[in-house]
């Protein structure tokens, strides 16, 4: 079964109810194994309004949360440390070596987020 691996952007706006992001998760249900980085679980908590609380809890039960390791803490220090470009963020880097230690697709709304040729990257058309 296929994995991929689901930025914040594209999670965030599930939560936010824009249709692109739930027609996007919706068909990855029965076709693949839908995985998180918790860096990614950090960053929606760091957003979330107290009302949203039990339904950001039904989406991330639903999902594979990654841990971050070692292997992946040392690719993203790798990421940040030769790729010179001003939109890498230690985030970013830490959720796009989650998705190399997985072998998985990253799933993003913003491939600007994602300098990065070692992993193949799924622009979803997400947003209003």
């Amino acid at each position: 079964m296929k994995r991929v691996l689901v930025d914040s952007d594209v999670l965030i706006d599930f939560l936010r109810g824009r249709e692109k992001a739930r027609a996007f998760l919706s068909s990855l249900i029965d076709e693949a194994d839908i995985l998180c980085s918790a860096v990614s679980v950090a960053e929606i908590h760091a957003g979330m309004k107290e009302p949203e609380a039990e339904k950001t809890e039904e989406l991330l039960d639903g999902l594979i949360i990654v841990d971050i390791n070692r292997e992946i803490a040392t690719k993203a220090g790798c990421y940040l440390r030769t790729i010179h470009s001003q939109k890498l963020s230690l985030d970013d880097c830490l959720i796009a070596a989650t998705a190399h230690a997985q072998r998985a697709v990253l799933a993003t709304g913003n491939k600007k987020h994602y300098p990065l040729s070692d992993i193949e990257i799924l622009v979803v058309p997400i947003g209003s």
